[in-house]
This record gives structure tokens, C-alpha cells and sequence, in this order.
């Protein structure tokens, strides 16, 4: 019973881009269950909320530890940047257990506006900042850790204007597919959560008729998600629910996208 009651215990979790929105709830929710929480984040202007969520994190009955960097994630040098910053924190006992690659960035536009700087922005955070740091923490990784990327129903859906976005996160599902193959034999899982809209900043740029065509057309209640929803779903897998489930995309929508 104690084992369920906190089942992270003892557990390290990395959250990329936890300063709001699904990132905030996915590092909240590790928390609630008893994990250790570091969280990433880009922006100057989310360091005072970055540590309003770290100092609430601390201030859960258990006491869980939490810890926040500053960093590009689409930039060459923030693997090193983090692994650092983590090894600067826990000494060279590091150990990690989760991995939430959950950090990214849309850019709407049509095919005949996309720009080789758009195509960067996006690519170099969904997908190589992906690739670089998950490859930079693996040796940190303990066995049966897991590794959540953070996809979307985009991934398998015809969004006018959103190709590179939806792109960038179909590109996620196949790396999921392969790393599940791969780690597997040390008990590492690979999953990929993918949600349907969810109230954020990012939602706040999509237009407004496909959020609203999203909404009508999902089957439980016809409403958006919740970050909290997103967050208890990842947090599931991370646990030992999730210990027999990898190489799976798992779609968040409340049945707006079935696979």
C-alpha cells in the first residue's frame, strides 16, 4: 500500500520545458507521486514562476527535492549545459530515472511561407534537442528507467498550415518506435504521449477553427483536456504501471484520435 501511496519514491525525473502549461503539470503531478524533480526551462521571464513551481514541489507533505535549469534545449551546446548543471547538483552519484522530452515549439504557417529559419526553429528543439539530450543523459539513465516524449495527435493529422509542427512530431513517434527497440534489454521503456488540445500558450497560436473542430468532434464531453489530465498520464508510465508498455504512442484526446 506505502508503495502506491508515493510510488516514485526515490525516483529523479527530468522535465524539459516545465515552466507551464503541460511541462508545469507533468513536473507537479512526478512530484505529487514522490519523484525528485528537475525541470528545464528557456525564457528569463519564467525564472520567478520557475521557482514558485520548485518552491511548491518542496513544500509537498513529503518533501520532494526539485532543481531548475536555465537552458536552450535547441542550441549544440545545452546537453552539456544540463549534464553539468545535473552533475553539479548530485555529484557523480547522478542518477536518473525518468526522462520527460516534453519541450517545444510551433510555428504556423503555410508551405509557400516556410522559411529554412522556421524549419530550424522548429527541428532543432522537437526533434534534434530530443535526439542530443536524451543521447547526452542516457549513460545517467538507471535500469528500467523510462523515457516519455512528448508528442501530439498532430503527429497523425491533417492540420492546414501546421506542417512543420506536425512533422516535427510524427518524427518523434518513430524515434520512440526505435529507442523502444533498442533499450529495451536494460528495462528502459520508450513511450510517447500524444495530447489533443489543452488550454496553454502554445494552443493560444493555433487557429481558432481547428481548436474549435477538435472540441466538437471529441467524444468525452465534448470539451478540451486538462494539463492535469496529460500529467497523470505520463506519470502513470513513469511508474510501475507502465513497466510492460513501450514503443507505444498513446493518444490523449479523450477520443478525438483513436489508434
Amino acid at each position: 500500500m506505502g508503495d502506491y501511496a508515493l510510488p516514485l519514491s526515490g525516483k529523479v525525473a527530468v522535465v524539459t520545458g516545465g515552466s507551464r502549461s503541460i511541462g508545469e503539470a507533468i513536473a507537479m503531478e512526478l512530484a505529487r507521486r514522490g519523484a525528485t524533480v528537475v525541470i528545464t526551462h528557456v525564457s528569463a521571464r519564467s525564472e520567478a514562476h520557475v521557482k514558485e513551481i520548485c518552491a511548491r514541489i518542496e513544500a509537498l507533505p513529503h518533501k520532494p527535492s526539485a532543481h531548475s535549469i536555465r537552458v536552450d534545449l535547441s542550441t549544440l551546446s545545452a546537453p552539456e549545459q544540463v549534464t553539468s548543471s545535473l552533475l553539479e547538483w548530485r555529484g557523480k552519484d547522478l542518477s536518473i530515472d525518468i526522462l520527460v522530452n516534453n519541450a517545444g515549439v510551433e510555428r504556423v504557417k503555410g508551405l509557400g511561407e516556410i522559411s529554412v529559419d522556421d524549419y530550424d526553429t522548429v527541428f532543432n528543439l522537437n526533434v534534434r534537442g530530443v535526439i542530443l539530450l536524451t543521447q547526452a543523459l542516457l549513460p545517467y539513465l538507471n535500469k528500467n528507467g523510462r523515457i516519455i516524449n512528448i508528442g501530439s495527435v498532430g503527429g497523425r493529422s491533417a492540420f492546414k498550415d501546421l506542417s512543420l509542427y506536425c512533422a516535427s512530431k510524427a518524427a518523434l513517434e518513430g524515434l520512440t518506435r526505435s529507442w523502444a527497440a533498442e533499450l529495451g534489454g536494460n528495462g528502459i521503456t520508450v513511450n510517447c504521449v500524444a495530447p489533443g488540445p489543452v488550454p496553454s500558450e502554445l494552443l493560444d497560436n493555433i487557429p481558432k477553427e481547428i481548436v474549435e473542430m477538435q472540441k466538437t468532434t471529441t467524444p468525452l464531453e465534448n470539451r478540451l483536456g486538462t494539463t492535469e489530465e496529460i500529467g497523470n498520464i505520463v506519470a502513470g508510465l513513469a511508474g510501475r504501471d507502465g513497466a510492460w508498455i513501450t514503443g507505444q504512442v498513446i493518444s490523449a484526446s479523450g477520443g478525438w484520435a483513436v489508434y
